[in-house]
C-alpha cells in the first residue's frame, strides 16, 4: 500500500512544497489542489475530507484527502486500492514531525524554512509512496531542526551534520544507534519521565439526558528526560479497564499479553506510548457521579460501553415566527473536581440576529446579567456563522448554571440547530480512573524522578 505524495498549500489555495511525484505527470498534483480550491469555493466551512478527483490523461480517477492545519493544509493524493486511512495517518504523522521541529505551524514558518521542510518530506516519503523514517529521534540526525547557529554555519560552507555525527564517537553518522527510536549516549543532568494520561469523552445525548452513544478514548502522553539507555516497567493497578490497545514501537508486546506490564525503552522527549479505548460497566461507571436528572426525565438507561456525561442539560426553546427563546440550564454531577473551559454553542439557523442574552449561576442574577456570586460566564454571538456561544470559566461540583435569552429571525420560519455542542476539561481527572501502580527502571545507575497526571475532556452534543 502506498501514496502518491504530499501537498501544502496556503489558505489562498498556492501550493508552498510538494513531494517529487516522479512517477506521475506534472499536472498531476495540480489536478488535486484545483479539486480542493474548487470544493472551498463552493463550501467553505463543510468539505468532504476525501475528494473525488475527475480523471486526466489518467486510466482511473483518484481522491485526495486533505487535513487542515492552522493556516495551511496538507493535501494527499491516493490512487487505485488504497485505504485513505491510511493516507490521513501519514498526514497527521508527517503534522507531528512539523510540530517537533518548527512548534508553532504556519505557512510564514514553513516559507522561511523552505529546505528543512523540503528535506523532511523527501527522508520521510519515498518515490513509491511508502513511508521512511518517521521517527522524530532518527530524523534529527538526518536533518537539523532550524536555527541562527545552523543557518549561520551553512551560509559559511561548514558541514554541521559531519562535525556532529564525527566528533560524537558513537558510529559513522545517521542510524549509528542500535535502537531505532532512540539516539545513543544520551545525558541529563537530572533524568526524568512524565506520564501524561488524557481521555476524551465523545458523546451524543439525547433530551431526557439518556447518552444515545458516549465512548472514551485514551492515550498516554510521555516525556522522557533519560539518560543512557534506561529500561522502563510500568504497570497499572487495573489494567483490564483498557481494550482496542495500541502501542509505540518500543513496547514489548509479548510481555502486555503474558502480564499485562509495558515493557520498553524510551525514546528520546515526547512520545505518545498508548493509546486505549475505555469501555467500562454501566454499575462501576455510573457510581463516579452524582445522578441528579430533572424530576420529569426517565431514569438514565446506560449500555455497558457508554461512559456517563459529567453534566446535564435542562432546556426550553420556544419557536415563533420571527424569533424565538430560550432557558438553558447546566448542572455539574462531579462532586469533588472542577469542569474548566465549558464552551457551548448553539447554531440558531438562517437570519438570526437581535439576540439578548442573561447568563447566571444558580438560576438568579443581577439587573447586569452578571451571576449573583460574580462568577466570569459570558455569551458572544458570531455574525457570520450563526452561532450563540456560552463559555463559563469554572464549573464548580455540583454548581448549577443558567443561560436565559432572545432572537429575532429574518426569515419567516426559524430552523435552529436542535441540539448544544459542548466542549470541556477536567484537570487531574480520568474517566477510566487508570491508575499506574509502579514504574522500574533498570539498566542505569540513576534514581529518575517520575512523574503522573490525569486530564480529561469533552466534546457532547445534547438534544433538545
Amino acid at each position: 500500500m502506498a501514496i502518491d505524495g504530499l501537498i501544502i498549500v496556503e489558505n489562498t489555495g498556492r501550493p508552498i512544497v510538494q513531494s517529487g511525484f516522479r512517477s506521475t505527470s506534472p499536472s498531476y498534483p495540480l489536478l488535486h489542489i484545483d479539486a480542493l480550491n474548487n470544493a472551498l469555493a463552493k463550501s467553505p466551512h463543510s468539505v468532504d475530507p476525501v475528494l473525488y478527483v475527475t480523471p486526466h490523461n489518467t486510466s482511473s480517477a483518484t481522491a485526495c484527502c486533505h487535513v487542515q492545519c492552522g493556516d495551511i493544509r496538507i493535501l494527499c493524493p491516493v490512487s487505485g486500492d488504497v485505504d485513505p486511512l491510511f493516507a490521513f495517518a501519514f498526514i497527521h504523522t508527517f503534522i507531528d514531525i512539523l510540530n517537533e521541529y518548527f512548534g508553532n505551524v504556519s505557512a510564514t514558518t514553513l516559507k522561511e524554512n523552505f529546505d528543512v521542510v523540503y528535506q523532511l518530506l523527501e527522508e520521510t516519503l519515498d518515490s513509491g509512496g511508502h513511508p521512511l523514517t518517521t521517527s522524530s529521534n532518527a530524523l534529527r540526525d538526518i536533518v537539523l531542526p532550524p536555527s541562527l547557529l545552523n543557518k549561520l554555519l551553512s551560509v559559511a560552507g561548514a558541514n554541521i551534520t559531519s562535525t556532529i555525527n564525527s566528533g560524537s564517537g558513537l558510529g559513522s553518522g545517521p542510524f549509528s544507534s542500535p535502537i531505532p527510536w532512540r539516539k545513543a549516549g544520551i545525558r541529563y543532568a537530572s533524568n526524568e519521565i512524565y506520564f501524561d494520561m488524557v481521555e476524551e469523552l465523545r458523546a451524543v445525548v439525547n433530551r431526557h439526558g439518556t447518552p444515545l452513544s458516549s465512548h472514551v478514548q485514551g492515550k498516554i502522553e510521555t516525556n522522557c528526560k533519560l539518560s543512557g539507555t534506561p529500561d522502563c516497567q510500568l504497570s497499572f493497578a487495573n489494567p483490564q479497564i483498557l481494550t482496542d490497545c495500541a502501542f509505540h514501537p518500543c513496547v514489548r508486546l509479548k510481555r502486555w499479553k503474558e502480564s499485562k506490564v509495558l515493557s520498553f525503552v524510551p525514546p528520546d522527549g515526547r512520545f505518545v506510548l498508548a493509546e486505549y479505548r475505555y469501555a467500562p460497566g454501566s454499575t462501576a461507571a455510573a457510581a463516579r457521579f452524582v445522578n441528579t436528572p430533572a424530576p420529569t426525565a426517565p431514569p438514565l438507561n446506560l449500555t455497558r460501553d457508554n461512559v456517563p456525561v459529567p453534566f446535564t442539560i435542562k432546556s426550553a426553546v420556544d419557536l415563533e415566527d420571527n424569533g424565538g427563546s430560550f432557558d438553558i440550564t447546566l448542572t455539574s454531577r462531579l462532586t469533588t473536581r472542577d469542569i474548566e473551559h465549558l464552551i457551548a454553542e448553539m447554531h440558531l439557523g438562517e437570519g438570526a440576529g437581535g439576540i439578548k442574552c442573561v447568563t447566571a449561576r444558580g438560576g438568579a442574577a443581577d439587573r447586569y446579567g452578571r451571576g449573583v456570586e460574580g462568577v466570569g460566564a459570558a455569551w458572544s454571538f458570531d455574525s457570520d456563522k450563526k452561532i450563540l456561544r456560552w463559555e463559563i470559566p469554572v464549573v464548580s461540583p455540583s454548581s448549577s448554571w443558567s443561560l436565559r435569552g432572545s432572537f429575532t429571525t429574518s426569515v419567516q420560519t426559524p430552523r435552529p440547530s436542535h441540539a448544544l455542542q459542548i466542549r470541556f476539561e477536567i484537570q487531574s481527572h480520568t474517566f477510566s480512573a487508570l491508575k499506574i501502580d509502579q514504574l522500574k527502571v533498570t539498566g542505569e545507575g540513576y534514581k529518575p524522578y517520575k512523574g503522573v497526571r490525569g486530564r480529561s475532556v469533552g466534546n457532547v452534543e445534547w438534544r433538545w
